[in-house]
């Protein structure tokens, strides 16, 4: 794959809204070539942000390694623990004792960011959500992600728990290239659970040319965030907007960044 470089010429037309801009708090955004990590557009990309439900990414990268790792399979049954019932907000309404296969609470993480599910998973992985966050933050380190700290599987809000789109970055090129068997699941647009049909929470899969993936969050404290891996031809790309004030115009910021990247290249 070609690197796809933008020089200072092509960054002036990167196209930006100062309208869109939330809290410079809250604000992050980066754009690096997929296989060389090559920066071609950055913003904020070492200030340390809250990730939301981006924490999910590391989730499913813990839980691929131990699917190499033959230490569980797609098809292992996990149970739900009156706990992981409990979480709040983003859920798929699990009851404790109900189970569900690995494959589908990996479908049901990417696809409704389910935060009972991610705790369900991480017991189901680990024995504990504590023993599965040291997990993570082992696996943060191995990565050389430096300014991540987790505390939970979920992403839910806690003050402890940070990372940067630097750091992003990192980790959504070592879920494309360490597990290719299984980063298509970042792209699944729907899927039906007891009934009930779901759909992605990313608006770009299937709406904007290319985009394969991969993970949406938001949490008060971090606005609206966003992950995406992009392949056009010989380019591959991984985005990431942070601090959004809405889902519409987080959407809107990716789409104007990676217009005038693929403008001002070319392709």
């Amino acid at each position: 794959m070609a690197a796809l470089l933008l020089g200072s010429a092509a960054s002036a037309h990167v196209r930006h809204h100062p309208r869109l801009v939330p809290d410079p708090n809250l604000d992050a955004a980066l754009i690096v070539d997929a296989p060389t990590g090559e920066v071609l557009y950055a913003r904020n990309e070492d200030a340390i942000r809250h990730p939301a439900s981006l924490t999910k990414m590391m989730t499913l990268y813990v839980v691929f390694d131990k699917l190499r790792a033959h230490k569980i399979a797609l098809d292992t049954t996990i149970s739900v623990s009156p706990y992981a019932a409990s979480q709040p907000r983003a859920h798929l309404r699990i009851r404790p004792g109900e189970t569900m296969t690995v494959e589908a609470a990996i479908k049901a993480v990417v696809v409704c960011s389910a935060n009972d599910v991610a705790v369900a998973l991480a017991e189901g992985v680990a024995g504990g959500e504590p023993q599965f966050v040291e997990l993570m933050n082992a696996k943060a380190r191995a990565l050389g992600m430096t300014h991540t700290y987790y505390v939970n599987a979920s992403g839910l809000p806690d003050d402890s728990q940070v990372t940067t789109a630097d750091d992003l970055a990192v980790l959504a090129r070592h879920l494309i290239y360490d597990y290719p068997e299984y980063f298509p699941y970042f792209r699944t647009p729907s899927m039906t659970w007891n009934g009930r049909d779901y759909n992605t929470h990313d608006a770009l899969i299937g709406n904007y040319r290319g985009v394969d993936g991969i993970k949406t969050g938001y949490i008060d404290t971090s606005g609206y965030n966003l992950v995406t891996s992009i392949e056009r031809g010989r380019t591959r790309l991984v985005a990431i907007v942070m601090g959004g004030v809405s889902p519409a115009r987080r959407d809107r910021e990716m789409v104007d960044l990676l217009n005038s990247i693929f403008d001002a290249s070319g392709r």
